[in-house]
């Protein structure tokens, strides 16, 4: 304890009253909330790669934060501290989950059988780290847009050497999934995309991609991989335009090449925000397509167009976040951290007030989420709102027991039909007297 955190005590449960910067005011692991510990609803994950290795670097500037952890960035010892670093976090937070690109357990070598070589030996490492502490991995991922030769796509690429190199950098990485016990594994198509039409097979690039999710599943479950396979969607960034622009356009790649019994979706806050979509829409639009797998929990700046990444605090959106997550039966996996803190919040111990500010923000989220469902009164007006569709011919329209015919005959003398008000006002004024109330 304390090698590279001396300073920041465990952080504890102190209340809402607590004025401690190193303790929760909402988080309580082991409170129940809708018949299950706050801990189970949200698993909460690590991000390596903000976490350990983002230096606060941004277009402008340089690195601000010093995440070298005593050893030479670039080296197996380094690779070697920051999983003790790790570790060490997610200890002293209480947090049991981890998420990772295979580039940031360790550094990319001269080719790629040293590569390898130094993923099996952090992957050794890891793996004896997560036999003294109780924390197991989420998800992985394979890095398939930060080396020059992704600049043109990985799956998608012009190339089918880069193709190549691609299934190789998959299969590694889900090797190292599977030997860390990992849950589930995800794809983002970082790279997967154009900048422009004039210049790209659209087709074949798609075709591409779905050929190699297919030998992904193959391979995955010839060794043993049982857990989900993950979209996550993003519309732009660092592309133009990218494949899977959000949930709605994953899920119809997926039911398209047949990948839909493998795959689900892994959503983030930032990348809805990005798309012109709330989380709320994203999360319902996976749900009720029965593809809602995992989140990545941040959030964006409304006054910025790019994905800044940030911890979330707003605890309106993270009510609605949860709502959805309850309402659908629980998530699947977890909700990972994919944040990291401003460039000028460069301190350990600025690290570790962006992780507890999510943490409470979801586990508030979640209190409200509960209570909201609790109350019942947005689950009454819904359902009284579509209530017409229960009895008489708006039940026959839903059962497919009427036609064209009978719908024209029955709308003879409707002219001056109007529907009932939306009230939106109202239960907006409801979802606030609840996440106001109280706490």
């Amino acid at each position: 304890m304390g090698e590279f955190f001396e300073s920041i005590p465990a952080v504890r449960y102190e209340g809402p009253k607590s004025q401690n910067p190193f303790a929760f005011k909402f988080y309580n692991r082991d409170e129940v909330v809708a018949g299950k510990p706050m801990k189970e609803h949200l698993k909460f994950a690590m991000a390596w790669w903000h976490t350990l290795c983002a230096g606060g670097t941004d277009m402008f500037g340089s690195e601000t934060m010093d995440k070298s952890f005593g050893a030479a960035p670039g080296t197996m010892e380094h690779a070697r501290a920051k999983a003790d670093a790790g570790f060490e976090l997610m200890e002293k937070l209480g947090i049991e989950y981890f998420c990772f690109h295979d580039l940031d357990l360790a550094p990319e070598g001269a080719t790629l059988q040293e590569t390898q070589r130094r993923l099996d030996e952090i992957g050794d490492y890891i793996l004896g780290k997560m036999e003294r502490y109780p924390v197991k991995c989420l998800w992985g991922t394979a890095n398939l847009f930060g080396h020059p030769r992704y600049m043109n796509g990985a799956a998608s690429c012009d190339s089918p050497e880069i193709f190549c190199y691609t299934a190789a950098q998959v299969k590694r990485t889900l090797d190292l999934t599977v030997k860390l016990g990992g849950s589930a594994y995800v794809f983002w198509g970082g790279r997967e995309g154009y900048d422009t039409l004039l210049n790209t097979d659209m087709k074949l690039e798609q075709d591409n991609i779905a050929r190699l999710f297919h030998m992904a599943v193959d391979y995955g479950r010839s060794i043993g991989f049982q857990g989900d396979f993950l979209i996550e969607p993003k519309p732009k960034e660092p592309m133009k335009h990218q494949y899977d622009f959000d949930a709605a356009t994953a899920i119809g790649f997926l039911r398209q090449y047949g990948l839909e019994g493998d795959f689900k979706l892994n959503l983030e806050a930032n990348h809805a925000t990005l798309a012109g979509h709330t989380f709320q829409h994203e999360l319902r639009t996976a749900a009720i397509n029965g593809m809602l797998g995992s989140i990545d929990a941040n959030e964006g700046d409304m006054l910025l167009g790019w994905d800044t990444d940030e911890f979330p605090c707003d605890g309106y959106a993270a009510t609605l976040c949860m709502y959805e997550i309850l309402k659908s039966g629980g998530l699947r996996g977890g909700l990972n951290f994919d944040a990291k803190t401003r460039r000028a919040s460069n301190t350990p111990e600025d690290l570790f007030h962006g992780f507890i500010l999510g943490m409470d923000t979801f586990a508030l989220g979640l209190r409200k989420a509960a209570a909201l469902i609790e109350d019942g009164r947005l689950d009454e007006f819904v359902q009284k709102r579509y209530a017409g569709y229960t009895e008489g011919i708006g039940k026959k329209i839903v059962s497919g027991q009427t036609d064209l015919r009978e719908l024209a005959a029955l709308a003879q003398g409707l002219e001056g039909f109007r529907p009932a008000p939306g009230e939106r006002e109202y239960l907006e004024g409801i979802l606030n007297q609840v996440l106001f109330s109280g706490e």
